[in-house]
């Protein structure tokens, strides 16, 4: 039985398992400790001095690492815990770029919010010499500001015990300390793998996606060109959180009138391209299954989880499905089959990708996503940079319609939005693997056992006579455990789905900032996974050989999955690279 230990937190007798931080037992009593470099089991280590409590001892104490004792008696907001609190405020803001107003982070940001909070007005208690940082903007994908930096350490944590990649670090001592890589080298020389994953808990406006939205609407107003747009299954999920929107709210509709309103020429949806990536997919499989190809084989559909391999586990690069990611077919076929079908130069169309995820960037700079000569999806600005563009162009996200996407390449079933989790790509492909293994259409279409958020999923699918072995992977660091276990010879898969990101795309780099405190208390995974469930559940199609408009293209244009025309234009290669390119 669990032991339970007894404490008084400003006057309110609490109960808690043995263990448990002051920080955590606080919230039980219904207190909020202010924090800054804490982040609920990823970053617990009291640098900050924010949550510091007094609790009898010598000296204030941290409560994110302060262990409960028995009888232990809590004090959080007393006058002289709040003017320690500010003057840590001011030292931190001593050596802070305070040019609030013109930083992306504005109105977000932690750090702005508990000045406003504790009442830090100017932060020139301390005004003095201040460390001067040249901004790193050489990567596609992310943008290194120190002069914004906390060394908070939130980013090293995530990179480091999350992705485990471990590109950054802590470097100097005392007032010199920064965040930064080894040798001082640019992200962009590092085997970093795009992921976003720092962006999203740095508290402060320290880290930040490249910014491409000044080009998307340079785009938009020439004449010469037609600019056609395609988000993402996950950006539905989570776009609606930048307008006040609960979060977990599913806002299909208005996105794609918010997007034909910014003057897009035409609204295509990546889910139609999430339907074909299975039927590539499934077919690709089958045909290892039966045929003695590589096995297990493994899904391409997440960049940073590509680029982690490439870097990290080369020797699974056979193992990886050919196929692009969605987003990717969708812009060759916009450049092939949609250009033929309008009489398009596809030198003239700009394929332009809302994703959830800042490795979409960098994938799109990839020479081998590309056709021709030209790349198969020219800008990605993520779920962030299309907020701003919709507040930006002046639209009341809340006020407009649902309407649809424009036909040919924006028809979609349950299977395709699903894509956004966790699972989701496994669970739709199982779903068209099984019509074609057995020709039969599965009745239950909901493979639950790779649902959820947990970091590694097993389950034995029966599909017709076959007992197909599957594993969900979410976060590279669990992919890292699973195929190291593979690599032993621990585990035996037939099938393995790895999302970059924990909880998968709808967690990823370019998804809407949540605040270290509403993390604490929800899991935004969950929550926005939630959306694409539902939406699949109202699909009256939900398996992607079903789509009608993906039945078109293959009689009109491809073929069938996995023929000459649709390797060309569907299907990739992949590169070893070092661990630390330079």
């Amino acid at each position: 039985m669990e032991q339970m230990i007894p404490l008084t937190i400003d006057g309110v007798r609490v109960e808690v398992p043995q263990g448990t931080t002051v920080l955590e037992a606080s919230r039980k009593a219904g207190v909020k400790i202010p924090t800054l470099c804490y982040l609920k089991d990823i970053n617990q280590s009291g640098s900050c001095r924010m949550c510091v409590v007094d609790t009898g001892a010598r000296a204030f104490q941290a409560a994110c690492v302060l262990p409960v004792t028995k009888d232990m008696v809590v004090r959080t907001n007393t006058p002289d815990l709040r003017e320690a609190r500010r003057v840590l405020l001011e030292l931190i803001l001593s050596n802070h770029n305070k040019q609030c107003l013109s930083c992306i982070r504005s109105q977000n940001c932690e750090l702005q919010k508990l000045c406003k909070d504790l009442g830090v007005e100017d932060g020139n208690d301390f005004a003095g010499v201040m460390n001067q940082y040249e901004i790193d903007d050489f990567s596609p994908s992310i943008v290194r500001d120190n002069s914004k930096c906390i060394v908070c350490r939130r980013c090293v944590a995530a990179c480091d015990k999350v992705q485990e990649v471990g590109v950054i670090g802590a470097t100097g001592r005392g007032f010199k300390t920064s965040i930064a890589s080894p040798w001082n080298l640019h992200l962009s020389e590092m085997a970093c793998i795009n992921c976003g994953q720092c962006i999203t808990v740095c508290p402060v406006g320290a880290l930040h996606e490249k910014d491409d939205t000044s080009l998307v609407w340079q785009y938009l107003a020439d004449p010469t060109k037609h600019v056609v747009v395609q988000p993402a299954p996950a950006v539905r999920a989570a776009l609606g959180e930048e307008f006040g929107l609960p979060m977990g709210t599913s806002v299909t509709g208005k996105m794609a009138a918010a997007l034909r309103r910014m003057g897009f020429d035409r609204v295509f949806d990546t889910d139609f391209a999430a339907d074909l990536t299975i039927m590539e997919e499934a077919t690709e499989l089958v045909d290892r299954v039966t045929n003695g190809g590589v096995l297990p084989m493994i899904t391409s559909c997440s960049p940073g989880w590509i680029k982690f391999c490439e870097h990290y586990y080369p020797e699974f690069i056979p193992n990886l499905s050919s196929c692009k990611s969605p987003h990717e077919m969708e812009g060759a076929l916009v450049k092939s089959y949609y250009a033929e079908k309008m009489g398009l130069d596809p030198k003239d169309i700009v394929v332009v990708s809302v994703m959830p995820c800042t490795a979409k960037k960098y994938e799109a700079q990839r020479p081998e996503l590309s056709n021709g000569g030209l790349p198969d999806v020219d800008v990605v600005i993520t779920t962030r940079e299309l907020a701003r563009m919709i507040k930006e162009a002046g639209i009341e996200f809340t006020m407009l319609p649902d309407e649809g996407f424009d036909d040919l390449l924006g028809e979609s079933t349950g299977a395709g939005v699903i894509f956004g989790a966790t699972g989701g790509v496994m669970e739709a492909a199982l779903r068209t693997a099984y019509t074609f293994i057995t020709g039969n259409e599965l009745e239950d279409v909901n493979f639950t056992a790779v649902r959820g958020v947990e970091g590694i999923k097993e389950a034995t699918v029966k599909v017709g006579d076959l007992d197909v072995s599957v594993a969900v992977v979410s976060s590279t660091s669990m992919a890292a455990k699973l195929l190291d276990a593979v690599k032993a010879g621990e585990k035996n898969y037939t099938f393995i789905e790895v999302m970059g990101c924990p909880g998968g795309c709808v967690n990823g780099g370019g998804q809407p900032i949540v605040d270290a405190s509403v993390r604490a208390k929800v899991d935004i995974r969950t929550e926005r996974a939630k959306a694409l469930y539902n939406e699949d559940q109202a699909k009256t199609l939900r398996k992607s050989h079903l789509n009608p408009e993906i039945k078109k293209i293959y009689d009109e244009f491809l073929g069938r999955p996995n023929s000459h025309k649709a390797h060309k234009l569907l299907h990739t290669k992949y590169t070893v690279r070092p661990k630390y390119e330079k």
